[in-house]
């Protein structure tokens, strides 16, 4: 009978989320999304309110405590820790944090042999905190394989397809950032790779809330996972996350920060020998601003009081997609110039609608200027090269969403007839 309850109790909550205003939009008055056309979830969704909550109390603690704040900083620590493990349905999992998912990648890979295994297989579809850092390494002398991310559909068997004796890593995303196809198989990806002794990471930024993202279940047990919670999650800046698979431990990272051997500051150190923290602190950073900790926490409570739970989240998204990309088709805009990727079922995307831009003449908008377009009419979305992507929220209503597809009709006719 709890089951049928709580199935009730999740519908009435997902039907109260669709109305205007939002069941949810009186919790972030201060980015007035009552009032915005907030399509930007995919980059930056608002706060909640309580999230200054957390940044006063980070003010109020180092006022208090001064340089002993660092108690409470690290509990704050352990509750984002928490909330990360809550999303990868991983409660024993050993994430280490960062400001930023760079210097995690960098960290993970400065832990590999490359001068044994000198060859990194992965997509030309990676975010760009992957591309950028990959090609340099290409430039120096680290053999890169990019793979074509299209078809989606047999992207990790072409991955594994690509492993050879000499690969030391496969990094894809799960979701990927452009175009919001899921990718499927990285189950099997992840058997290969532990079968190869090559390391699997999986970028998880764009699941991690509109698509549940169980490690075990995923069959990702063995892989290292790298996200944040810029977009979705609400936390803000500054948090981002890796975690580790159990043989992280017999790993050494030469990128390695003070806080890697913090716990044992005042054992003596054994002269030319590194010496590395237990769990995730074998992967830990130095000093850092824990103001976006205090915030993160904060938030990560307020979902957890508003049952905004992984399964939940994956429902809001799927019906607000789905929202956005019916009003898109009654567009009836020209396949030649703006189209969606409709060879594939809605639920084969992740929590956002990507829109493929490819200007027919000269003069006709790209996404870089359907976006400004947008935004001078007061809808606010994102574009990545050839493509514009519209990033619902689950304090948006219905009604914001068809307003927001309305203004993209708007535009598309005023330049048609230009």
């Amino acid at each position: 009978m709890s089951t049928t309850r709580d199935s009730d109790s999740n519908d009435a909550f997902l039907e109260s989320l669709r109305r205007a205003p939002n069941a949810l939009a009186g919790h972030y008055a201060k980015f007035r999304v009552g009032e915005r056309l907030l399509l930007s979830g995919h980059s930056h969704q608002a706060w909640p309110d309580v999230a200054l909550e957390g940044q006063i109390e980070a003010f109020h603690d180092a006022a208090h405590d001064v340089d002993e704040k660092w108690g409470r900083a690290f509990a704050k620590a352990d509750e984002v820790r928490a909330g990360f493990r809550r999303l990868l349905g991983d409660p024993q999992g050993e994430i280490a944090l960062g400001s930023s998912t760079h210097e995690l990648v960098i960290r993970f890979l400065s832990a590999l042999d490359l001068r044994g295994r000198p060859r990194l297989v992965t997509t030309q579809g990676e975010f760009h905190t992957l591309r950028r850092q990959l090609a340099r390494l290409d430039e120096a002398g680290i053999e890169v394989v990019a793979l074509p991310t299209a078809p989606a559909d047999t992207l990790a068997e072409r991955l594994a397809a690509a492993i050879d004796d000499r690969t030391g890593a496969v990094l894809v995303s799960t979701v990927l950032f452009e175009t919001s196809r899921i990718v499927p198989g990285l189950r099997e990806l992840a058997a290969v790779c532990a079968g190869r002794g090559v390391e699997l990471l999986a970028d998880a930024y764009h699941a991690l809330g509109p698509v549940p993202t169980s490690l075990h279940a995923l069959g990702l047990g063995s892989a290292w996972v790298v996200g944040g919670g810029y977009k979705y999650l609400q936390l803000g800046e500054g948090n981002c996350f890796l975690r580790l698979p159990a043989h992280a431990q017999t790993l050494r990272p030469v990128v390695t920060g003070w806080f890697a051997e913090f716990a044992d500051l005042a054992e003596e150190r054994q002269p030319g020998r590194v010496g590395y923290g237990g769990g995730a602190a074998r992967f830990a950073g130095s000093t850092y601003d824990p103001t976006s900790h205090y915030r993160a926490a904060r938030v990560f409570a307020f979902f957890q009081e508003h049952g905004l739970q992984p399964e939940i989240l994956q429902r809001s998204y799927r019906h607000q997609v789905a929202q956005l990309a019916a009003h898109f088709d009654a567009l009836n805009v020209p396949e030649t110039w703006i189209t969606r990727d409709r060879e594939a079922p809605l639920e084969a995307f992740g929590g956002f609608l990507s829109l493929r831009v490819r200007p027919p003449s000269e003069g006709a908008l790209d996404a870089q200027g359907l976006q400004r377009a947008l935004a001078a009419r007061g809808v606010l979305t994102d574009s990545r090269g050839e493509y514009l992507r519209f990033g619902p929220a689950p304090y948006l209503s219905d009604e914001q969403l068809r307003a927001a597809m309305a203004a993209l009709g708007e535009v598309i006719a005023e330049h048609a007839r230009t």
